[in-house]
């Protein structure tokens, strides 16, 4: 029977033992002919400098196949920190003069995944330059392709089949107990015995976008004569993922606008035309602008989806309530979705009090013109929450603000038109969907933040939310110097960070103190320092290093009141307190009644208080860049230099350490949010995960590849402008409808 790329990948394992079987389908998650195929190197050894060892010159670049015939592990302390470090030295056999190696680790799980490596009889490629160090001669900074422990033939047949894969010899990602050799012997074996390889892009599309066919593709990526076939290599199969992936959205678009919404053109405008009376300012040029895309898009017969983004305090809210309003003057309603009952208590209080007596519509104190507020957090009871029920399932509240108690089954709207969802980064897709779903017919969806999360800025590079973006300046916004504390090199810097605290407040100011955790008994999510490994061939894994516990709001507070800080007014604030308490320690806060308030991340967004203008957040490595991007935005609001200090024990090299030093060095949200994205990934564009840890993308980075997902979104829209079903490309219609299916393409209407 002929081998194809669905036949079970034992057909061209052949004589593998069992164990090594399991390591391909369970350790590399390869199923099929078609997964190994598709596991492409991540890059390659260029074999044409593959050298024989003989006369060697100081700087020479060495290619050679050898063997480990010696390997030891050093133990020192590092004379920087202190602390215990690792020195697994080597000795590599060769045709010529023996070579040493030398590989650093600062932990002893790290060195002997490095002495594994090189462990005595492995047998390997190895490239690096050449060097001496006391008469002895040196590989430096090497890297190393490790065959394993053969007895298979003597070094020539070791280097002929290096030679025999071509100009560039390919590293393949790995797991534990295969070798990259292995990987390479199989695709080798795979690749002569597969019958035709099934082509998904049209003629025209590949001609027209000049994308190399697939069986090119996979010749070139496999066995590469130049880096130039890798390039194009790599160039089609990214464009294939773009253009799958486009077309999936555009149909779940094109589905969308077939459904249609409700138009809402404002009619009369009478509350949205008392209420720009009543504003005691003008609107900047960008919330002008802004307002009349949200308004052109509120008036099409199809849902808005739409991303409005602006740093903290550029008036996101403002230009949401008009768009709110526009709706209600539609006839419809409109929902304010918060994160947590402290913003949603804010909004409530300041949406009220920008209406003033419009926001007693269909009351005795209503003016004629206007609507009901409503409130709706989790923490009503019963008997609080019946009368807010009531008026939204008939209508009398034309504007809702809540936190998640707005996604409960037992909250019905008359007329949903408009979901707003504020800072949409502490959202999943699932949850904003749970409310767009309680409308008759698809509402008009506006997210705002002010950091777009990884996910957020890959769907706007899809095009599959428009953006809007407030860019002048907060008024009365005062800059924030940020500061990096790294408590492992300098530990005495925490005295001084309490220090500045009090002079803060002998300023008359106050100060924020953030935490991650509640209480030392909370259980803690992520004990261990997750840290890659070096991306090198020998093997893929995470070393989990144990890190001091994490700072609580609790323990915080009885150490600083009896310590550092003592006979200053501190509060503490978290999610944990009673509503009423939670809102009496914010009022009491922007009161200045209280000096520091120790709190978690329900400050995070929303809080506005004037007259703080410094914060410390403890164990900083443990939030994400939009987090700490965030909660620095809650100082220097009232024209007063704000100054924030990021303390951390996250080690200099680490790549925590390398987020804190990017939020130290700019206050850009927009910079920050793509510097999120190198960083954390794009998390899974076409699912619910919104984590940036998985990644629905295989061979696409967002923001690598933003000019080839472009194209793609042209290629598909020209595709099914023609024919959405495909019937002229079946192949890439059976690749759409197979994603589509997928358990990743269930929420990509919901995003």
């Amino acid at each position: 029977m002929a081998i194809t790329f669905d036949s079970p990948l034992t057909a061209v394992l052949g004589a593998a033992k069992p164990a090594q079987r399991k390591k391909f389908e369970d350790g590399l998650g390869l199923r099929t002919v078609g997964d190994l195929l598709r596991h492409f190197p991540r890059r390659y050894l260029e074999t044409g400098s593959l050298t024989r060892v003989s006369d060697l010159r100081i700087g020479q670049l060495l290619c050679v196949v050898g063997e480990i015939a010696g390997s030891t592990t050093h133990r020192y302390a590092d004379r920087r920190t202190g602390r215990p470090a690792y020195r697994v030295e080597a000795t590599l056999r060769t045709g010529g003069p023996s070579l040493t190696m030398t590989f650093f680790a600062k932990t002893a799980h790290m060195a002997e995944w490095h002495a594994s490596r090189v462990a005595v009889g492995n047998r390997g490629v190895f490239l690096g330059k050449a060097g001496r160090f006391r008469d002895q001669w040196q590989l430096t900074n090497p890297q190393l392709s490790i065959f394993g422990m053969t007895d298979e033939g003597d070094e020539d047949s070791a280097v002929q089949e290096v030679l025999e894969f071509g100009a560039l010899y390919p590293i393949y990602p790995l797991t534990k107990g295969l070798q990259t050799w292995d990987v390479a012997r199989a695709v080798k074996f795979a690749r002569e015995v597969v019958g035709e390889v099934p082509e998904v892009l049209p003629a025209p599309v590949r001609e027209e976008y000049d994308v190399a066919g697939i069986a090119d593709a996979y010749e070139w990526v496999h066995r590469p004569e130049d880096r130039e076939q890798v390039a194009r290599a790599h160039h089609r199969f990214r464009f294939e993922e773009a253009l799958v992936t486009q077309l999936v959205l555009g149909r779940r678009r094109r589905a969308v606008r077939e459904q249609g919404a409700t138009v809402r053109d404002g009619g009369d405008g009478a509350v949205l035309a008392a209420f720009d009376e009543r504003m005691p300012f003008e609107l900047t040029a960008g919330q002008a602008s802004v307002g009349k895309e949200i308004d052109h898009d509120l008036a099409q017969p199809h849902p808005m989806n739409r991303l409005l983004q602006g740093e903290v305090g550029s008036g996101k809210t403002l230009v949401a309530l008009r768009a709110m309003l526009r709706v209600v003057d539609s006839g419809g309603q409109a929902a304010l979705l918060a994160p947590t009952e402290v913003l949603a208590q804010q909004h409530y209080r300041s949406i009220v009090t920008m209406l003033g007596e419009l926001a007693e519509g269909g009351t005795i104190f209503g003016s004629g013109a206007g609507t009901r507020v409503e409130l709706l957090t989790g923490s009503m009871n019963k008997s609080q929450r019946t009368g807010p029920l009531s008026r939204i399932a008939s209508g009398e509240a034309g504007i809702v603000i809540g936190t998640h108690a707005l996604l409960q089954d037992n909250v019905f709207f008359a007329d949903l038109g408009l979901v707003v969802v504020d800072e949409q980064h502490r959202f999943g897709v699932e949850q904003r969907a749970a409310l767009t779903d309680k409308a008759a017919s698809p509402p008009h969806l506006l997210v705002m933040t002010a950091t777009p999360i990884p996910r957020t800025v890959a769907m706007t590079v899809f095009g599959d939310l428009e953006t809007s973006t407030l860019t002048e300046l907060p008024a009365g916004r005062a800059p924030i110097q940020t500061n990096l504390v790294p408590l492992a090199e300098q530990p005495a810097w925490l005295a001084r960070v309490w220090e500045r605290v009090r002079e803060e407040v002998g300023k008359g100011h106050q100060v924020y103190v953030v935490c991650p955790r509640i209480s030392g008994d909370e259980a803690e999510a992520g004990q261990v320092d997750v840290v890659d490994l070096p991306d090198d061939d020998a093997g893929e894994g995470e070393e989990v290093r144990p890190r001091p516990p994490a700072a609580a709001v609790e323990d915080v507070v009885q150490r600083l009141s009896s310590g550092a800080l003592e006979g200053l007014r501190i509060g503490r604030l978290h999610g944990r307190l009673p509503a009423d308490e939670k809102d009496a320690t914010m009022r009491a806060f922007a009161a200045g009644d209280i000096d520091v308030l120790v709190s978690t991340t329900v400050i995070e967004v929303g809080v506005d208080v004037a007259n703080a203008t410094a914060m410390v957040i403890l164990d900083s490595d443990r939030f994400g860049v939009s987090q700490l991007h965030q909660l620095r935005g809650r100082v220097g609001r009232g024209g007063l230099p704000g100054l924030c200090l990021l303390v951390t024990h996250a080690d200099a090299e680490s790549p925590a350490r390398e987020r804190l030093d990017a939020v130290a060095a700019t206050t850009d949200g927009f910079a920050l949010s793509r510097v999120d994205l190198e960083m954390r990934r794009e998390g899974d564009v076409l699912g619910a995960s919104q984590a940036g840890r998985r990644s629905s993308l295989v061979n696409l980075r967002v923001l690598r590849d933003e000019d080839t997902i472009l194209a793609a979104r042209e290629a598909a829209e020209g595709l099914l402008d023609v024919d959405t079903d495909l019937g002229q490309a079946p192949g890439l219609a059976a690749a759409v409808r197979d994603l589509e299916l997928s358990q990743q393409a269930e929420f990509v209407d919901k995003s």
